[in-house]
C-alpha cells in the first residue's frame, strides 16, 4: 500500500493556494495501477477492525475503496486539483459491485475525477474508482468530496432567507416524515477506533487520530472515518454478489462515544439520539439499472 502521509503533507501545503469554484478546471487524466494483489494479512486486519468475518473468499464490499484510495489521494493532493485537501469532506459514496471480487485475485485499479458541481455549501467533486479483472469491470465507486466556501446563496437578503425558511417549514409540515429505522444494536466506540482504522487503511488524517490533532481542525475530539462507519454497518448486513450501495455521511462520529445501529431490509443508519451520522441503502444490482 502506497504511503499516504507524503500526499497528505503535499495537499496541506497546497491547500491555502486553492480557490475552489464549480467551473474550475480539474485533472482530466485517469491514474491506473495494474497488477494489484491483496495482502491477505492486511485484509484480515481490515476485516477485524470493521467487524467483518475473516478468511472469506471474497473481498468486503468496501475494501476496493481502500485499495484505490492512494490513487485518489495522488489526484486530490496534486496542484491541478482545484479543491483544497485541508477541510475536504467525504459526503457520500455509491458502490456498484457487478460480481464478487476474490481475495486472491489480481486487479487493475483506475481513478479519475468525473467532474465538479455547485453545492449549497461550496463545491463538490466526484471521484470515480474502478477495479477490473482481465479487462472487465467488477467494482466501481463514486465518492463526492465537498470543499466549503462562500456561495451565491450566502449573499441572499434576510427577506429572501425568511421566505425560503417559511417555504421549507410548510413543505416539512405537509410531507410525511419517513419512519425511523428500528434499532438493532448499540455500539460503544473506543477512543482508538480512528487509529486502528488508519493502521489498516493507510488514511492517517489527523482529525481521526487524537483529540489534540482533531482540535486543530475544529473538532472537540477525534472523529471516526466515514468509511469505517459504513464498513461497520455493512458488516451487519447480508450482501448479494451483485449489489449497489448508496451511503451519505451526515455528521461526524466523535470518539469515544456510543452510537446506535438501525436497519430494516436494505436500509440502515447510524445515529446518536436524534443526530444521524450515516444513512445507507443496499439493493440488488441489475445490469440495466447501473
Amino acid at each position: 500500500m502506497q504511503p499516504l502521509l507524503p500526499l497528505l503533507a503535499r495537499g496541506a501545503v497546497l491547500s491555502p493556494f486553492k480557490r475552489p469554484r464549480p467551473d474550475a478546471a480539474f485533472p482530466p487524466h485517469r491514474l491506473v495501477l495494474p497488477g494489484v494483489r491483496i495482502d491477505l494479512a492486511r485484509l484480515a486486519a481490515y476485516e477485524r477492525a470493521c467487524g467483518f468475518p475473516t478468511g472469506g473468499d471474497a473481498l468486503p464490499l468496501t475494501y476496493p475503496h481502500v485499495l484505490g484510495f492512494p490513487l485518489a489521494m495522488r489526484i486530490m493532493a496534486s496542484r491541478a486539483f482545484p479543491l483544497p485537501l485541508l477541510g475536504l469532506e467525504h459526503t457520500s459514496i455509491e458502490v456498484t459491485r457487478l460480481r464478487e471480487a476474490a481475495a486472491t485475485g489480481e486487479y487493475e485499479l483506475a481513478v479519475h475525477v468525473e467532474g465538479l458541481a455547485p453545492h449549497r455549501r461550496g463545491t463538490e467533486a466526484t471521484v470515480v474508482t474502478g477495479a477490473r479483472v482481465d479487462g472487465s469491470l467488477v467494482w466501481e465507486s463514486r465518492s463526492t468530496y465537498l470543499a466549503r466556501h462562500r456561495t451565491a446563496a450566502d449573499t441572499r437578503t434576510a427577506a429572501d432567507a425568511s421566505t425560503a425558511a417559511g417555504a421549507r417549514t410548510a413543505a416539512h409540515v405537509s410531507s410525511a416524515e419517513p419512519k425511523p429505522l428500528p434499532v438493532v444494536a448499540e455500539w460503544r466506540l473506543a477512543g482508538d477506533v480512528g487509529r486502528r482504522y488508519a493502521a489498516v487503511s493507510g488514511d492517517r488524517n489527523p482529525i481521526h487520530l487524537h483529540p489534540l490533532t482533531a482540535r486543530l481542525f475544529g473538532f472537540p475530539r477525534a472523529i471516526a472515518h466515514g468509511m469505517w462507519t459504513v464498513a461497520r454497518c455493512l458488516a451487519e448486513q447480508p450482501t448479494d454478489a451483485s449489489v449497489h450501495l448508496r451511503a451519505e455521511f451526515r455528521s461526524p462520529v466523535l470518539l469515544p462515544g456510543t452510537v446506535t445501529y438501525a436497519a430494516d431490509g436494505g436500509r440502515f443508519e447510524l445515529r446518536s439520539g436524534e443526530r444521524v451520522h450515516l444513512t445507507g441503502e443496499l439493493r440488488e444490482h441489475r445490469a440495466n439499472s447501473a
